[in-house]
């Protein structure tokens, strides 16, 4: 049995499955640059004696500081190579773009709004135009489906709170759809 869409657990493990991939980037960077420098290290540390130094360093700290950097600059111009050579993130994003469900098929809050004035003003100028008025009752589905979402509670909640005053009924959802809204957040806060 799956998690509905907003599951609090799925919400929370994506949530810190998010915050890993922030911050993967450097450790992953770092991690690359240490685990090979001391590969290589035990592979060439055979080379000099062990009490060799330059200037008063031992050679081993140079050694494993040049390879340090190397090894960091290398991960750093596969990087290079990944962005202006082959150029796959633009692949990358597409794929991203493909998958996104805000990109594609659901409706933002904001984007539900614009959309459901649209539709509220195509509707008001076409008003003898059976084939439009089908299209717009089809487009007020689409919208309403959005004030189900939780992405829409939160949006509720945040503009009551940074406005200073209540969202409003907004007149191209169904009536009531806003305090349902409003009720269903304060529910589930308690």
């Amino acid at each position: 049995m799956s998690a509905s869409p907003d599951s609090p657990s799925k919400k929370w493990l994506m949530r810190q499955f998010w915050r890993i991939q922030q911050s993967q980037t450097v450790i992953s960077l770092l991690f690359w640059a240490t685990t090979l420098t001391l590969l290589i290290y035990a592979r060439i540390e055979h080379r000099w004696e062990a009490g060799d130094d330059y200037y008063g360093i031992p050679i081993s700290y140079l050694v494993m500081m040049i390879l340090y950097v190397g090894v960091f600059l290398l991960v750093l111009f596969i990087g290079w190579l990944y962005d202006k050579i082959f150029t796959l993130w633009k692949e990358h994003q597409n794929v991203v773009l493909e998958r996104n469900p805000w990109a594609t098929y659901q409706l933002t809050p904001r984007d539900a709004m614009i959309v459901g004035y649209l539709s509220k003003l195509i509707r008001a100028q076409n008003s003898d135009n059976e084939t439009i008025q089908k299209e717009c009752d089809w487009v007020d589905k689409w919208v309403s489906a959005t004030a189900e979402l939780e992405v829409f509670d939160r949006m509720v909640k945040e503009l009551d709170i940074i406005l200073d005053e209540p969202v409003p009924e907004l007149h191209f959802l169904p009536d009531g759809t806003v305090s349902r809204v409003r009720e269903r957040v304060e529910n589930k806060e308690e």
